[in-house]
C-alpha cells in the first residue's frame, strides 16, 4: 500500500463524523458517545444522548463507567479544539476502541443534529455553509 493509503485509512479508522454518529444513533449501532469537554461547556449544550465525561476524568471514571468492550466516540467543541484528541487518546491508553467525532459539538448542531441543553431539547439548526439545505 501507498503511504497515502496507510494514512487516510488509519484515519478513517480512528476518526468519524457527525453525520456518521447521528445516522450510526439512529441505527441502533451499539457505542457510547462521550462529551470530553468541561461542565460549563455540558452546561450550554451538547448531543442528546451523550455522556459527560472531561478528559481529565477519563482515566479514572471510564473503568467503572463505560464496559471495555463498549466502542467508545468522543468529542469536544470544534475543529479548533484538542480536547476530542486528549480523550480519545486516554480511552485508547485504557484499551478501548475509540474514535474522535471531527468537527466536534459546533459541526454537529450546525449539521442540525439533536442537541439540548440544562433547560431541554434545543431548535435544531441547519447551516447551508456546511451541507445542503433543502427549502
Amino acid at each position: 500500500m501507498s503511504d497515502a493509503t496507510l494514512f487516510f485509512s488509519a484515519r478513517l479508522a480512528h476518526e468519524t463524523d457527525p453525520s456518521d454518529v447521528y445516522a450510526a444513533q439512529r441505527a441502533g449501532e451499539r457505542f457510547v458517545l462521550v462529551d470530553v469537554r468541561g461542565d460549563e461547556a455540558w452546561q450550554q449544550g451538547r448531543i442528546s444522548g451523550a455522556v459527560h465525561m472531561p478528559y481529565r476524568f477519563i482515566s479514572d471514571r471510564a473503568p467503572d463507567e463505560i464496559p471495555i468492550d463498549m466502542p467508545v466516540v468522543v468529542y469536544c467543541w470544534s475543529p479548533g479544539c484538542n480536547a476530542g484528541v486528549k480523550g480519545a487518546l486516554a480511552f485508547a491508553q485504557l484499551g478501548y476502541e475509540v474514535r474522535e467525532m471531527i468537527g466536534g459539538y459546533e459541526y454537529w448542531v450546525r449539521e442540525g443534529q439533536p442537541f439540548e441543553n440544562d433547560r431541554g431539547p434545543c431548535d435544531r439548526v441547519f447551516d447551508p455553509t456546511v451541507m445542503v439545505v433543502r427549502t
